[in-house]
This record gives C-alpha cells, structure tokens and sequence, in this order.
C-alpha cells in the first residue's frame, strides 16, 4: 500500500507503507489510517530522523570494515537508510522553514 505525505511547503512524497512506518516510527509517529506531524513537533522529528541517519551511517562502516567485498572485490551495500529518509527528511525540513504541517491519509 501506498502512503503519500503531503504538505503546502513540498511536493508530495509517495513510499510504501512498510518504509513510512518505519519513518514514522523514528520521528515518533504512528502511522493509522491518517495522521499529522505538527509544526511544533518538526524540530524533534527532524533531530531523531538525523540521528537516526548518522547511527546507520556508523553501523554500515563499521560493518563493511568487518565484511570488506563479495567473491568478485565488489562490495554491495542494501539502500541505507539516508537514501530511502532523504525525500522525507527534505520534506520535514521544508515544513519547518515555512511553519506548515504534514498529513497523511486525507
């Protein structure tokens, strides 16, 4: 299922439902049927999606010092989490800048 985040500041972001779960789940959301990040809970979701970001970071070098490279020297690394937060992220952020909410479900 899709979940498309809309707010006057942005273009609309579409993922599956899975993904903004997860998402919703860092910045301290649950995701229903429809929902809302207010403007005065930008700042903390962007701060928890951030460190949430830099933490994968961390575990993905640490770890792919540990595994350096698959049987032809190529490592292959799963999309991290910075590239499947970023829409989102620059979502929060441009809500924040303008002082506007973010739905979902309407």
């Amino acid at each position: 299922m899709l979940i498309t985040f809309k707010s006057r500041a942005s273009p609309d972001v579409l993922m599956l439902a899975d993904l903004a779960n997860y998402l919703l789940g860092i910045v301290g959301k649950r995701l229903g049927p429809c929902g809302v990040i207010e403007r005065h809970e930008l700042s903390d979701a962007i701060g928890r999606m951030e460190d949430a970001i830099a933490e994968d970071q961390r575990t993905s070098d640490e770890h792919d010092e540990m595994h350096y490279g698959t049987q032809a020297g190529v490592r292959e690394r799963s999309a991290a989490l910075a590239q499947r937060a970023y829409p989102f992220l620059d979502m929060l952020r441009a809500a924040q800048k303008q002082d506007v909410d973010i739905i979902w479900g309407l």
